[in-house]
């Protein structure tokens, strides 16, 4: 069309039929599933704390890992089953094992990792059968990784544009969060042994960062979603607090101050992260914009 030529025919409006969304709306609530993502991520990362705590003789640091991933593992399967409705909900998610569905093989990694992270802490907490909880303790730390990411693995492989859009940097930013958070609590828990828990906050929250700015740069109009709304609003915090919280572990030293200011700002970073992503894949279903023109762009490109 030149220039002056006046438009004819109107901009065309995405638009569904009734009004409706062209997606359903996740059903999973707040804050039971944005809980269970936290939870489950520090719960993983706890565990691999502990597990090279353990290796290399720092006691206090791995008894603090493995007592957080305990918690941090039951909560997480009791947030789930909360959401699910019933326990027997999520006992029927593991009669079956569907390698190629993320949400089975997650409910296999959840079960078995909660339960051998729950032996490791009683053992620690009684003092009883103290090889068979270290060798719990040791199979849930070797479990871990998939622990820390497979939730984000799970979004990901959603139809929900939000999150199917980021599924190159959602597991390394779940992965940075997980590490991050878990760094925290062993600066919290273990103050004279926080030095490696410190190198794992500034680590962790370096990684979140990186893949967050990556996440930002590729997926295009999608992206939106983290810059808006509440999931802007918890994503901008999220920011703040875990690099306030990355600041503070990097020069906290000995200061015992700093380093509690440090722990409980990448707690909350970390919370938030994880429901401004949430919000943000939500957020996504109510367009029908997130749905439509990446569509046409994928296949516009196959053509």
């Amino acid at each position: 069309m030149k220039r002056g030529d006046r438009l004819m025919v109107p901009e065309a409006e995405f638009r569904s039929y009734y009004g409706r969304p062209v997606l359903k709306r996740p059903v999973w609530k707040v804050p039971d599933v944005p809980a269970y993502l936290y939870l489950g991520g520090l719960a993983g990362a706890s565990s691999t704390m502990a597990l090279c705590a353990d290796l290399t003789g720092r006691r206090r640091l791995a008894r603090s890992g493995r007592l957080a991933a305990a918690v941090g593992a039951t909560a997480s399967v009791g947030a789930l089953i909360h959401d699910l409705g019933r326990p027997a909900r999520f006992l029927n998610m593991l009669r079956v094992l569907k390698p190629t569905s993320p949400l089975s093989v997650g409910s296999w990694i959840l079960a078995p990792f909660s339960a051998l992270s729950g032996a490791g802490a009683a053992s620690e907490i009684t003092g009883r059968l103290p090889a068979l909880g270290r060798a719990a303790a040791t199979t849930a730390g070797v479990i871990a990784p998939a622990m820390t990411t497979y939730t984000a693995v799970l979004l990901a492989d959603t139809a929900v544009p939000g999150w199917h859009a980021a599924y190159r940097e959602l597991p390394f930013l779940f992965a940075g969060s997980a590490v991050s958070s878990a760094g925290a609590v062993g600066m919290l828990a273990a103050p004279a042994e926080s030095g490696p828990a410190r190198r794992m906050a500034v680590a962790g929250a370096a990684l979140e960062f990186a893949a967050g700015r990556s996440m930002h740069q590729r997926t295009g109009l999608v992206g939106e979603v983290y810059r808006q709304g509440r999931a802007g609003a918890a994503w901008r915090a999220a920011r703040v607090l875990t690099g306030l919280g990355a600041g503070a572990a990097l020069f906290a030293g000995r200061s015992r101050p700093a380093v509690i200011v440090s722990g409980l700002c990448l707690t909350a970073g970390a919370v938030a992260t994880r429901y401004a992503i949430f919000e943000a894949g939500r957020a996504s279903v109510s367009d029908p914009r997130y749905t439509v023109v990446p569509q046409r762009d994928r296949l516009d490109a196959r053509r």
